[in-house]
Formats: C-alpha cells, structure tokens, sequence
C-alpha cells in the first residue's frame, strides 16, 4: 500500500485530501496540532489514517513524526509528501507589525520547507529505502501570482513559496523526486470564516479603514463562492499519480476572473481592484 503524508488535514483543503487518497487506497499520515484534532480525524477517516501531531514551526517535533513515520513505512519510501499547512495574515502593509509578518513566513515558507527537510528521505533522498521516489506537493495560492491589497504577508509568502518549489524541484532531479504546485483560488474551507474575526478595529484611524471593511465583505462573498475541497483533493491525487504531472496547476473558481489577472497590464488591474475595495486617493 502506498502511503503519503499531509500536513493540516483537520479541516479544509488536507482533510479533502486525506479522504479522496484514502478512498483510492492509499495510507495517510496527517499532521494536526492537537490530540483532540487527532482524535477526531482518526475517527473520521479510519483505519488507514496515522495521526502526526506536529506544528510546521517546530522543526523538532516535525523531525519525530519523520522518524515514527520512516519505522511505520518499514525500509519503503513514501509516495508523497503534500505540504497544505498555512495561515493568511491580513492587513495593511504599512501599518504591519513585522512579528506579524515573521510569523506568515514562518508557517507558510519555512514550515513547508522544514517538512520537507524532514521527508525527503523517505521520498528517495535515502537510497536504502525501496520503492519508487515519491513527490512533494506544494499547496500554493492564486495570491502566488498575484498581490492582493491587504493579503500582502500572504502573497509574499505564497510567492516565495513558488520561487522556493522551482529551486527545490530541480534541486531534487537527481532523486527523482517531482515537486508540483498547485495554486487555487478561494476554496470553500473554514479559513474564509475566520474573516468574520478579522480585527479591523486597529487600522481605525488609518486611510484604510473603509477599504478594510470592504476586504472582508468580499473575503465572505468569495469562501461562499469558492471551490469545493473536493475538487482539490481530486487534483492532489491526480498530482500524485499522474504518469506526467505538470508542474504547476491552477483551479479558479472564475476562469474569466483569472484570465484578466494574467492577461490585462498590471495598471489596469490595479484600477479595478481599487474600484472594487474603494481605494480612492487622499
């Protein structure tokens, strides 16, 4: 049996995945926070579900799920690693608390690549283990091509995070080792909810006070709108078991929305964007 590990799957976008790979037979090892969280999973999703409980910032305890994972798998290699753990942090850049902004990177760029560290060699960096090499799927964002206003911590991350997948990708060829990204759009998962506790309150006296109540209002509209997770736990199996995997996919709710971000001049999107939050010049 084939077995991958994902990281985040207690809600949204990993637990989509761990249900569609288990239903195709495949072992997955899923990382949560909590030991209520593991519970809850391993009961969800059965027996062929290990909880790993690790935070990605904790590069020691993300290194002991390495280690019980390499015993459970018994001298085979994994055959994927998804890397979907990820927060977005809001708000206006120049009125940012750069702890805040260290943070965003910390969990969206250095977690994923602390994961990956710790399993590549079960992916086939470790030539004693058998099996064919694994691959490494690297959950991104629309927001890894564009920059939205206010969401520039996690663009900044997400983009980084692409730069970083290219290098890791070709670094891995010698392995054979694939690193895919895929970029959705807004997908239907709690973390659109968490708009609602969006603390706007602070930006209060800025020029950014109204344009940030229309952020949030769109953010709602868009998690109502979004892609199923399904839809993503399906294009992560095709991922990891297509015969020729591209190397980046992208999944939109609106396809024509997305063609204007990448075809119109940056300064035509930009005028649209400010039309639609309000961002009109002082």
């Amino acid at each position: 049996m084939k077995s991958v590990v994902i990281t985040g799957v207690s809600t949204g976008i990993g637990h989509a995945a761990a249900e569609t790979l288990i239903r195709n037979g495949v072992h997955v090892f899923g990382s949560v926070r909590k030991k209520a969280d593991a519970d809850r999973v391993k009961n969800e999703l059965g027996p062929f579900f290990t909880p790993l409980i690790f935070d990605v910032t904790d590069e020691a305890a993300i290194r002991r799920a390495a280690e019980d994972v390499r015993k459970e798998l018994n001298g085979q290699k994994l055959a994927g690693l998804v890397n979907n753990a990820g927060i977005a942090v809001a708000g206006p850049l120049l009125h940012m608390p750069p702890d805040e902004l260290r943070h965003q990177m910390e969990v969206n760029l250095i977690g994923p690549m602390m994961v990956s560290q710790a399993f590549g060699p079960l992916l086939g960096a470790d030539p004693s283990l058998k099996g064919p090499p694994g691959r490494i799927v690297m959950i991104s964002s629309v927001a890894g091509e564009n920059g939205q206003p206010f969401m520039g911590p996690y663009a900044a991350s997400k983009h980084a995070l692409e730069g970083l997948s290219e290098s890791l990708r070709r670094e891995l060829i010698p392995f054979g080792i694939d690193v895919i990204v895929i970029g959705p759009g807004a997908v239907k998962t709690p973390i659109w909810d968490k708009a609602n506790d969006l603390d706007i309150s602070r930006y209060a006296n800025t020029p950014y006070a109204k344009a940030l109540g229309n952020l949030k209002s769109y953010m709602l509209k868009a998690g109502a709108n979004g892609i199923a997770a399904s839809r993503l736990g399906d294009l992560i199996h095709h991922v990891l078991t297509a015969d020729k995997p591209k190397t980046r996919y992208r999944i939109v709710p609106s396809a024509l929305e997305s063609f204007m971000l990448r075809s119109l001049p940056k300064r035509t999107v930009d005028r649209l964007i400010a039309r639609r939050l309000g961002l009109t010049k002082i």
